[in-house]
């Protein structure tokens, strides 16, 4: 007979981690190749020019408006790549603008665009409450 009468059985669950490393390193290597492809907004040649970047509120992400060569505009929340009238522009930051006061809106223009079409972007943006608007240029 035994000792004690009773076997003690130990058994021990070892989790094989291998494959799970595996899939985190295929998910790595996938996002960091698809990250790039991941630009937003609208595809705009910038003008070039000498200035200072502007301040940017921690957690506070500025409302990007874009102005392509045609003269179309495009706001970079909700519909993305989709032109929108001024009207719809102006109705759309108004939201924003009541939601956070103090939001920083920033207008990227094409340099091939005509001043006065930038001008009525602005009109549009200060007309809906934007106080805290930016141009976004390139450094030469």
């Amino acid at each position: 007979m035994r000792q004690g009468g009773r076997r003690r059985n130990r058994m021990v669950a070892e989790i094989n981690v291998v494959p799970y490393i595996d899939v985190m390193l295929v998910l790595l290597v996938i996002f960091m190749v698809t990250a790039p492809l991941l630009e937003q907004g609208v595809e705009v040649a910038l003008p070039e020019t000498a200035s200072e970047p502007l301040p940017i509120e921690p957690n506070q992400e500025p409302v990007i408006v874009s102005v392509d060569a045609d003269g179309l505009a495009y706001l970079n929340v909700g519909q993305e790549d989709q032109a929108i009238d001024l009207a719809t522009l102006q109705d759309q930051v108004a939201k924003i603008v009541r939601q956070r006061p103090d939001v920083q809106v920033t207008l990227r223009g094409d340099g091939q665009v005509s001043y006065q079409v930038i001008m009525q972007v602005m009109s549009a943006l200060q007309a809906a409450g934007a106080k805290n608007l930016g141009l976004v240029s390139k450094a030469p």
